[in-house]
C-alpha cells in the first residue's frame, strides 16, 4: 500500500495511470472493432486481447510516467504548491495527455493503413520526417486534428483538476525517494523480463497485435532495427550451411568456379544466342496482384495491364520478399533473400555489391535507376549510385514538366517522361540501356493529375487505376520510339498494398504481378510456377541469352527444374521460406516452425510438422546471406577461401 504521507504528492501520478490505461483500452477497443472478419468477437478473443493488453499497458506506463515521476520526486515541498510549480505541473500533464491522444489517433491511422500496431515501418518512417509529415498534411486535416487534440487535452485536465491535485504537507524527500527507487526497480525488472514477442500466443496475428501497446511496440521495433542473425536465429554449423546452400544454388545453367564450400560464385552458361536488348524494369509502388483482373481481381482496377497480358509473358505466382519498398529494391537489384532487421539498401557498408547493374554494365550497357521522388529517402540514391547505377530522381525533372506532385513524388506520367528522355539519349549514344524505374503515385495521399481517369482523388483504388493508365500511356509513347522494338519491359511491384493479416506471415499479402512485354522478342504466355522476387533478375538475363559470372541467390525460372520452385517472404523479424504446401518461418530466439500457407485470402495458416530438410534449407539460405553481407562478402569482386573460411568458422561461436 502507498503510505498516506505520499498520497497527496502522488495523486497526479495515479490520475495519469488511470487515464493512460483508459485511453490504451479504448484505443484497443476501437482497433478491435475495426478488425473486420479477421478478428472474431468471441469471449476468448476479448479476454485474450484485453487481458494481455492490460499487462502491456502497465509495463508501458512504467516508462511513460517517468517525466511526471521525476517532477513529483524532485520538486521541494515548499515550492510544490506555488503558482510556478503548479503551472509547470499543468504544462507537463498537458504534454503527456496530448501525447496519449495523439498516439491513439496515429495508431488508428496506422492500423487502417497496415492492419497492425506500430512496428518497424513506423520506426523507419520516423527517420524521414519531411516525407512523413508531408504525407500526413496532404492526407488528413492536420490543423483541425491538432486543434481537437489540444482542446481535448485541456478539457481532460480541467475536468479532473480537483481529483489530481492536493496540497502536499506530509511527504518527505526520503519517502519520495524510496517510492522512486521501487518504481525504478520494477522498471528494470520489466525491461529484462518482458519482450514484445511474449504476447505471440495466438494463431491469429491480429489478436497478437491488438494485445500489444502501440508505444511499447514502437520502441521494441526500434531496438530490433539491427538484428544479428547468428545471435538471434537458428544456425547450422557454417560449413554445413554453405555446403547445403551450394546444393540449393546448383542449377542446370550454373557451374561453380571453385570447390571452396564457402564460395557461391558460379558461371552461368546460356542456352541461346546473346541479345543486347534494352531492358526497362518498372517496379510499381504497392501493386498487389489482386488489383488486376489478369490475376483474378474483381472488379479489375487495371484494364491497361489486363489488355497487355494477352501480348506478354505473365508470371502468375510471384511473391515479394517483403512489405517495404526497400525490400523490393533489394531483391530486384541484388537477388538476395531478405536479412533480418533493416534492408541492405539502408544499412552501412552497402557499396560495390554484386548487382543486376554489374552484369549489364559488363555487357556494355548503361544502367540507370529512376525514382519519382527524392532519392535521399530510404537511402535509395546512395545505394544505387554506389552499386553500378546512374541515378535520376525528382530533382532531374524541370518544374514546368510536372503535371502533379505530392510529398512522395511526381505523377507517374512525369517520371515516365523523364525515363523516355533518358532512353532517347542513351539510344543516341548507340549503347543498350538497362533502366530500373520506381514509381510513387500508388501511395497515400493517392493524388494524381485531373482528367486522366474518372475517379475521385485520395482513394487507393483511384490511385491504382491512375497507375495503370500511366503504364498504358508510357507504352503508347514508347511504341513511337526507334528503340522500342529492341526493348524488353518488365512490369512488377515492389510489394503488396497491405501487410497485415491473421497469420504472422500472411502469404497472400506477398503475391505480386509480373509481365514481360517485348512483342518482337518474347512470346506471350503464362508461367504458373512459383517464383521469388529475387528470381526476376536471373530470369531476364536468361531470356537475353547472357552468360555471366554470378553471385546471385536467385535462379532463372525458365531453366530451373520443375519441383525446385521456392520463394522468400518476410518482415523485419520473421523470415519465411515458401514451398508449394509449406511455409517455414524463422524467428528470433532461434525459433522455427512450419505452417500451411494461405495463398488466396486472409485465413489462418495452420501448423504443420516441421520438415527437417526444409528447415535446414531455409536456415542455409538466410544464415549464409546474413553472414556474407555482414562480412562484406556480397561484393562485386570475387572472394577467396582465405577470406571466407576462417571468418565463417568464427560465426558459429
Amino acid at each position: 500500500m502507498l503510505p498516506s504521507s505520499l498520497w497527496p504528492r502522488l495523486r497526479p501520478l495515479a490520475w495519469l495511470a488511470v487515464l493512460f490505461v483508459s485511453i490504451a483500452t479504448l484505443t484497443r477497443l476501437v482497433l478491435f472493432l475495426n478488425g473486420g472478419e479477421g478478428v472474431p468477437p468471441t469471449v476468448p478473443n476479448w479476454l485474450y486481447v484485453f487481458g494481455i493488453g492490460f499487462a502491456y499497458d502497465l509495463v508501458t506506463l512504467l516508462y511513460f510516467a517517468w517525466p511526471l515521476l521525476l517532477w513529483l520526486w524532485l520538486m521541494p515541498r515548499h515550492w510544490h504548491a506555488g503558482p510556478i510549480a503548479r503551472f509547470g505541473l499543468g504544462t507537463l500533464l498537458f504534454a503527456l495527455v496530448f501525447t496519449l491522444l495523439f498516439v491513439a489517433a496515429a495508431e488508428y491511422v496506422f492500423w487502417d493503413e497496415f492492419q497492425t500496431r506500430f512496428n518497424f515501418i513506423a520506426v523507419d518512417y520516423l527517420v524521414y520526417t519531411n516525407e512523413v509529415i508531408g504525407n500526413i498534411r496532404e492526407s488528413y486535416p492536420v490543423g483541425l486534428l491538432l486543434t481537437v487534440l489540444s482542446i481535448s487535452s485541456a478539457a481532460t485536465l480541467l475536468i479532473a483538476r480537483r481529483w489530481r491535485a492536493a496540497p502536499d504537507t506530509t511527504s518527505t524527500f526520503a519517502g519520495r525517494s524510496a517510492f522512486v527507487a521501487l518504481w525504478l526497480a520494477v522498471t528494470v525488472v520489466a525491461s529484462f523480463t518482458v519482450r514484445s514477442e511474449d504476447k505471440q500466443r495466438s494463431a491469429n496475428e491480429y489478436l497478437n497485435q491488438l494485445a500489444g501497446n502501440g508505444i511499447y511496440e514502437f520502441f521494441a521495433a526500434f531496438r530490433a532495427s539491427e538484428l544479428s542473425y547468428s545471435k538471434f536465429y537458428r544456425n547450422l554449423p557454417p560449413e554445413q550451411a554453405f555446403m547445403r546452400l551450394r546444393s540449393l544454388l546448383a542449377t542446370p545453367d550454373a557451374q561453380f568456379v571453385s570447390s571452396d564450400p564457402y564460395d557461391i560464385t558460379r558461371d552461368i552458361v546460356a542456352d541461346k544466342p546473346e541479345r543486347h536488348l534494352n531492358v526497362v524494369l518498372i517496379s510499381i509502388e504497392s501493386l498487389s496482384a489482386f488489383f488486376s483482373g489478369a490475376y483474378g481481381g474483381s472488379p479489375s482496377l487495371t484494364p491497361e495491364l489486363d489488355a497487355l497480358s494477352r501480348d506478354s509473358l505473365q508470371f502468375t505466382r510471384l511473391f515479394a520478399s517483403g512489405t517495404r519498398t526497400v525490400r523490393g529494391l533489394e531483391a530486384l537489384a541484388l537477388s538476395v533473400p531478405p536479412t533480418p532487421g533493416e534492408s541492405i539498401v539502408k544499412r552501412p557498408r552497402n557499396e560495390n555489391l554484386f548487382s543486376l547493374a554489374e552484369v549489364f554494365n559488363g555487357k556494355g550497357y548503361t544502367s540507370e535507376f529512376l525514382y519519382g521522388g527524392y532519392g535521399a529517402f530510404d537511402n535509395m540514391n546512395y545505394f544505387f549510385g554506389n552499386n553500378g547505377y546512374v541515378v535520376r530522381d525528382r530533382s532531374d525533372i524541370p518544374s514546368e514538366r510536372i503535371h502533379q506532385a505530392n510529398i512522395w513524388g511526381v505523377a507517374d506520367e512525369d517520371l515516365y517522361t523523364l525515363a523516355l528522355d533518358e532512353f532517347d539519349r542513351m539510344h543516341a549514344q548507340h549503347r543498350p540501356f538497362f533502366a530500373h524505374i520506381m514509381t510513387t503515385s500508388n501511395h497515400r495521399p493517392y493524388t494524381f493529375p485531373e482528367g486522366r481517369i474518372d475517379a475521385p482523388q485520395g482513394k487507393r483504388e483511384s490511385a491504382v487505376r491512375y497507375t495503370d493508365w500511366a503504364i498504358g500511356d508510357l507504352l503508347r509513347r514508347a511504341r513511337l520510339k526507334p528503340w522500342f522494338d529492341d526493348t524488353v519491359f518488365l512490369i512488377t511491384a515492389d510489394h503488396c498494398a497491405s501487410s497485415g493479416g491473421i497469420a504472422s506471415l500472411p502469404t497472400f499479402r506477398y503475391h505480386i504481378p509480373l509481365w514481360i512485354y517485348s512483342p518482337k522478342h518474347v512470346m506471350p504466355g503464362r508461367i504458373d510456377r512459383m517464383m521469388s522476387q529475387i528470381d526476376i533478375g536471373p530470369t531476364v538475363l536468361g531470356l537475353l541469352g547472357f552468360s555471366y559470372r554470378s553471385r546471385f541467390y536467385g535462379a532463372d525460372l525458365l531453366r530451373l527444374e520443375p519441383g525446385r520452385e521456392r520463394a522468400f517472404i518476410g518482415n523485419y523479424q520473421r523470415l519465411g521460406y515458401l514451398r508449394d504446401d509449406s511455409l517455414v518461418e524463422l524467428a528470433p530466439r532461434r525459433r522455427i516452425s512450419s505452417v500451411r500457407p494461405a495463398y488466396d485470402n486472409d485465413m489462418p495458416q495452420p501448423d504443420l510438422p516441421l520438415d527437417p530438410a526444409m528447415a535446414d534449407d531455409a536456415t542455409a539460405y538466410y544464415q549464409s546471406a546474413s553472414y556474407l553481407f555482414s562480412q562484406g562478402l556480397l561484393g562485386a569482386g570475387l572472394a577467396h577461401r582465405t577470406a571466407l573460411a576462417p571468418a565463417a568458422s568464427r560465426a558459429s561461436h
